[in-house]
């Protein structure tokens, strides 16, 4: 397969915001979630759903994949890209992404990922205040991202992003300015800039039921999402993705690949698939997971078959999420004047041969993608 995303659903606890897929363990079991992606991989091999073919992204995504020991993360890469490390003389080295929690990162790990083939890391450093990282439940303090960024330079790892969360509640005083200007100073390639979102079933869910905590006023989200884009394109990054920076040249292949429709398999618990117009997802919890891997059976959960109107759709919400935008035969508007208003108020820009939104208009995708899917007609 050209895509592969990997889910590996370990933790040592969960954030207070996180409602993703993990196993909170003490000790990761790591040789069993080898065998059994093993036998995974054996289910789509024999089952027709995998493609020999040169591999051009790979990312491991969590969970916190950075706790698997770094003998097992070589395993799975030399399982699914045995040529990885050592290209055939034209071909592309693939893009090997990795998520790492900054204090998992060790002069030793980084070196043994860097062997192994990981090309880009993926720093989950959310702030740079030690009353946020507290509050988040994160494991590392802020010195250890600083630490995290050299260790992975130093070790010939040269691609790293971070993740950072603005729309923090205001009891917790969030200064976003001095957390992008501390990440700047790190000189990342790549920045993951995320609003926080209360999931169900999470603690933050619960503190704000009971009124422990509250959610930031529409009006601070939008501040704080445009101050974002203003320092970081201000310091020469592009703002390709609602939630995404590069500097030129560094964005991320793999992430990307899911904004072009491109096709993909997920490996994991909870793991997503996309091939021939047919999404399948796997077992969420990694106890059923394994426990249908051991007895021979296919892991996958569930699976749907997209229309051509669900495709539709999807094109428009992928489209207008990245600054490439949605080509004109796409974009259907009934009033005019509604798009006139759009770009009068200028959250969206006309080109050529298509359409874009501003990053004013980003804060409004759901509600402009709205108004152009009620006229799908399925083309």
């Amino acid at each position: 397969m050209k895509h592969i995303y990997i889910h590996v659903p370990f933790c040592t606890r969960r954030c207070s915001y996180c409602d993703f897929s993990i196993a909170v363990r003490k000790s990761v079991p790591a040789n069993r979630y080898v065998a059994a992606i093993t036998a995974e991989l054996e289910h789509h091999r024999t089952g027709g759903t995998w493609e020999e073919a040169p591999m051009e992204t790979l990312y491991f995504g969590g969970g916190t994949p950075s706790l698997l020991p770094s003998d097992q993360v070589a395993a799975l890469i030399g399982l699914l890209a045995p040529g990885a490390r050592r290209p055939t003389a034209g071909s592309s080295v693939p893009e090997i992404t990795l998520e790492a929690n900054p204090d998992d990162v060790t002069a030793a790990a980084a070196a043994a990922w860097a062997a192994a083939g990981v090309t880009r890391i993926s720093l989950g450093a959310q702030s740079f205040d030690p009353r946020v990282l507290q509050w988040m439940h994160r494991t590392h303090d802020v010195a250890a991202i600083s630490r995290a960024a050299q260790t992975l330079r130093s070790a010939g790892i040269r691609e790293i992003s971070l993740d950072l969360i603005f729309g923090l509640p205001e009891e917790l005083a969030p200064e976003v300015r001095r957390d992008l200007e501390a990440a700047l100073e790190l000189q990342p390639d790549h920045l993951s800039v995320y609003g926080l979102s209360i999931e169900s079933r999470t603690p933050l869910a619960r503190w704000v039921s009971r009124g422990a905590t509250s959610v930031p006023s529409d009006e601070r989200y939008a501040r704080e999402f445009l101050l974002a884009h203003e320092v970081l394109t201000a310091a020469g990054f592009e703002h390709y993705e609602v939630s995404n920076y590069a500097r030129p040249g560094h964005r991320s292949r793999h992430n990307s690949m899911y904004w072009t429709g491109s096709e993909f398999v997920g490996l994991g618990p909870a793991a997503h698939s996309y091939r021939h117009g047919e999404r399948s997802w796997n077992l969420p919890a990694w106890a059923a997971y394994e426990r249908a891997l051991a007895a021979g059976a296919n892991p996958t959960a569930d699976r749907e078959r997209l229309t051509d109107a669900q495709r539709a759709v999807e094109r428009i919400y992928l489209g207008l999420r990245t600054t490439e935008g949605l080509e004109k035969p796409h974009w259907r508007v009934a009033n005019p004047r509604l798009e006139g208003r759009w770009k009068d108020q200028g959250w969206v820009v006309e080109t050529a041969d298509r359409y874009r939104l501003s990053a004013e208009g980003w804060l409004r995708l759901d509600e402009i993608a709205s108004v152009l899917t009620t006229s799908v007609d399925g083309g």
